[in-house]
């Protein structure tokens, strides 16, 4: 062993004996253990988490079942995902991540004794699972709509002051003492950093800690790929349609300084990605606190909310915006949610975006003029 070797593999046992550490001073908190109690004796596994996945959605779920696999002995167990993964950042992903997907059924869910739901919870606006069905484990970090919803679960592991649910998968491969091969360690360290990224990130102490762990255990040639994927001509549309709508606000000085805020509209879009990447790159303008990017997909309205205050948080934003016409939800800093259009017809979408706009501007208190365009003169795309 050089000595070089020695340095990196002393570094990543220090930062898992954090990981455990960490663990150990969350009370009340279940642990891998127990899941591995309760699916002790399963014989068909079945790991799932929201629709329209995202790189933490999809990293969090392809860890797990490694770690099941290498800690249990029989079970089948399998990963599927309901509805498309649009294209762009997560479907090459998830070809770069090697995520062998099982085709979604409804009907076939009662054929797993276990189904563990990941990066969302029953009830929560894009949960895959009908409401008759309950998983047997729900693993995730944002904030849940009430306690109820999770009052049947054995086995429920809600961390809201982590930043990514790869991170809480992290901490089981480190209580459970099972390695993480390079490749694997590539994937959820970049959906770690992607959970995290922009203005609005908010890493914890348990997301630090697995970022800097991953960093010495990754692939860093798969990792290269991951963050440097190629791009379809739709995101670059987006983009150019995110600053060519895209109007903000100033902070008022009316005792609200953290309520400048930044709205843009997209069209019609390819990819659930784009509004949440554009909200990204508008909240890092230097003069708002707050992001709200709107697109049209499939018969839907959606929006994605981003924030850096520490006023109000996302999901409570989401929440005032959507009240009676919608559904949505998130966590601090992020957020987002969707309108079901009954036409789709402009005029509908202009009703809702006008709404929303109102809402928007009432619940940071913004009142008595108008935004001003972010790019002045922007050609329309």
């Amino acid at each position: 062993m050089t000595t070089a070797t020695a340095f990196v593999e002393s570094c990543v046992e220090t930062v898992a004996d954090s990981a455990v550490a960490v663990e150990r001073r969350a009370r009340h908190r279940p642990r891998a253990g127990k899941l591995l109690e309760l699916l002790a004796g399963k014989k068909n596994i079945l790991v799932t988490t929201h629709q329209h996945p995202d790189p933490d959605a999809l990293a969090s779920g392809l860890a797990l079942c490694h770690l099941l696999a290498a800690k249990l002995k029989g079970p089948r167990i399998g990963m599927s995902i309901k509805g498309r993964i649009g294209g762009g950042i997560n479907e090459m992903f998830v070809r770069l991540s090697n995520l062998k997907l099982l085709p979604w059924d409804d009907e076939a869910l009662k054929e797993f004794d276990a189904i563990v739901l990941l990066d969302t919870q029953p009830m929560f606006a894009f949960s895959p699972l009908p409401p008759a069905v309950t998983p047997l484990a729900v693993i995730d970090h944002h904030r849940g709509k009430s306690r109820k919803a999770l009052s049947n679960c054995e086995f429920c592991d809600v961390r809201t002051d982590v930043g990514a649910t790869s991170s809480i998968v992290f901490s089981y491969f480190m209580e459970l003492d099972v390695p993480i091969k390079g490749d694997l360690a590539a994937t959820l360290l970049y959906a770690i950093e992607t959970d995290l990224a922009g203005a609005a990130g908010t890493p914890g102490e348990l997301d630090q800690i697995a970022l800097s762990s991953l960093t010495l255990m990754a692939d860093p040639r798969r990792l290269y790929q991951m963050r440097y994927v190629d791009l379809p001509q739709g995101y670059y549309l987006a983009y150019a349609t995110g600053l060519a709508n895209a109007h903000y606000w100033e902070p008022t000085g009316n005792g609200t300084p953290n309520n400048g805020a930044v709205l843009s509209h997209l069209e019609s879009i390819d990819s659930m990605e784009q509004p949440a990447v554009i909200a990204d790159f508008l909240l890092r303008f230097d003069k708002v606190q707050w992001a709200l990017v709107t697109a049209v997909h499939e018969n839907k309205l959606v929006l994605s909310i981003r924030t850096s205050s520490n006023k109000l948080s996302a999901a409570d934003m989401a929440r005032k915006l959507l009240r009676q016409i919608g559904e949505g939800g998130g966590h601090k800093t992020k957020a987002g949610g969707f309108i079901k259009l009954e036409t789709g017809s402009a005029a509908e979408v202009d009703r809702y975006r006008e709404m929303l706009r109102r809402r928007y501007l009432r619940a940071l208190n913004i009142k008595g003029h108008r935004g001003q365009r972010l790019v002045p003169n922007f050609p329309k795309p």
